[in-house]
């Protein structure tokens, strides 16, 4: 029988203690993510999230297992959608989940030793259980729901750095310039293609200027993306010019057989738009 309501008020009533004790033992030289905060805010909500950590865990002494991992749930989702821990990496969050473990077994002990004969090794060893059963299935519902949040957010941040890195500027008169900068894998050059096509109809171009002088890195089925592009904006009556084109792309367009004769190139964008 895991239930103890003795133990449970001995435990809840040592709850704030437990939280002081753990905030006070972080190694803030080094710290990372809401750990390392010395924001006053920040760290008076962190505290409170450890305490109501606690007030939650020591109910699985009054109440039976899966009603407490039920109503457990809304304290694991807050924290899982907290900012701060979404700025924290999941291992240093888990690292903590496993120091406040250790001070649960540490307080049985002390529980144990300061009731010595009133309960028997088999009860003292199922409490121990219990308490690693219970922080194992909180800190795996925790890493999953705040690692698919994290995923989604990066998703997210990725979308806008995609369109902001390839962002079709309408000049005048049905004119356009396209600079592509940075690196360009599989997917970004697929975002090209679809973006630049719809831009390109939305703003009217009928001319596009494409920059690839800040283009640092390319490879053979990028580079084939892009060429691609400039073939599926003539068959939509989008007539384009190449400037900044970097001897690596020139051999990798060679080597893929690429027809120039209808694409308008130029050393450089001040040149293109001089013509």
């Amino acid at each position: 029988m895991h239930q103890n309501s003795h133990l449970h008020d001995y435990l809840l009533d040592k709850a704030m203690q437990l939280t002081e004790d753990w905030y006070a033992a972080i190694d803030k030289t080094t710290a990372e993510g809401v750990y390392a905060s010395t924001d006053p805010k920040v760290i008076e909500t962190l505290k409170n999230q450890n305490f109501r950590f606690h007030q939650n865990l020591i109910a699985i002494f009054i109440k039976e297992e899966e009603t407490f991992f039920e109503e457990f749930e809304e304290w694991i989702l807050e924290i899982a959608r907290d900012s701060e821990h979404l700025r924290t990496p999941t291992h240093v969050i888990f690292n903590e989940f496993l120091k406040v473990q250790d001070q649960y077994l540490d307080m049985l002990r002390t529980y144990s030793i300061e009731n010595k004969g009133k309960y028997t090794t088999e009860e003292i060893f199922t409490w121990g259980q219990l308490i690693i059963k219970a922080f194992g299935r909180i800190t795996s519902r925790f890493v999953k729901e705040h690692d698919a949040l994290a995923l989604k957010r990066l998703t997210s941040q990725q979308a806008v750095i995609n369109e902001l890195s390839a962002p079709v500027i309408r000049l005048h008169n049905g004119i356009g310039l396209l600079p592509v900068v940075g690196d360009i894998d599989t997917q970004r050059a697929k975002y090209l293609l679809e973006n630049t096509l719809m831009e390109c109809g939305n703003k009217k171009i009928t001319h596009l200027y494409v920059d690839l002088s800040g283009v640092t890195m390319i490879d053979t089925m990028v580079a084939m993306q892009i060429f691609q592009l400039i073939d599926a904006l003539r068959i939509v009556g989008v007539a384009t010019t190449l400037s900044g084109v970097r001897p690596e792309i020139a051999m990798t367009a060679v080597q893929l057989g690429v027809n120039f004769n209808e694409i308008q190139i130029t050393g450089n964008l001040s040149q293109a738009l001089k013509l």
